[in-house]
């Protein structure tokens, strides 16, 4: 299985867990950060697609909305996760998760994530500081990545996959027996 994982990190914290994931999931995968490379090939081109962001002033990054626009058709085709790195917990985490991603993806997700997240002060302009000391009254780097909710991630997401492909073998063998018969 060709696996795609596309997201957008302004301060690293996406990259982190994206590539945090790619190590825990099966068969090939491809890690691409909008904010940093073109997407270079067709989304079509992959068995999976999980796309991933983090919440800035309340809203995942525009390379996210407008990659999600721009493939809405051919992302409904594919074996699909979604995950976020935010620094809410619960309801409010839920919250900007479901204003993050539209409901026809959330729907057919057969892996979503909240991987936690990082205020990363000493990566961020002033204007950024600003709101998060206000907002978050954080004024230090300070890190929540969430290491266990990305290898519940990926083990549904792998775990997906296996059950398709034993579902298969299964219906192939179940064929094979009744031609006999």
């Amino acid at each position: 299985m060709k696996t795609l994982i596309v997201y957008c990190s302004s301060h690293g914290t996406t990259t982190k867990a994206a590539l945090l994931l790619k190590k825990k999931l099966e068969g090939d995968v491809v890690v691409l950060n909008l904010n940093r490379t073109k997407l270079q090939s067709d989304v079509g081109l992959f068995d999976a697609v999980i796309i991933g962001g983090s919440i800035h002033a309340g809203h995942i990054q525009g390379k996210i909305k407008k990659f999600m626009k721009e493939n809405r058709d051919v992302l409904v085709t594919k074996k699909m996760g979604l995950f976020l790195c935010c620094m809410r917990e619960g309801e409010l985490a839920k919250e900007q998760f479901e204003n993050a991603y539209p409901m026809n993806l959330r729907e057919i997700a057969v892996a979503t994530g909240f991987f936690g997240g990082e205020f990363l002060v000493t990566k961020m302009n002033f204007f950024e500081k600003q709101i998060v000391k206000r907002v978050s009254k954080v004024t230090t780097d300070t890190s929540r990545i969430n290491e266990s909710a990305i290898g519940e991630f990926a083990y549904l997401f792998n775990r997906k996959h296996s059950l398709a492909t034993l579902d298969v073998a299964h219906s192939s063998y179940m064929v094979a027996e009744e031609l006999r018969l």
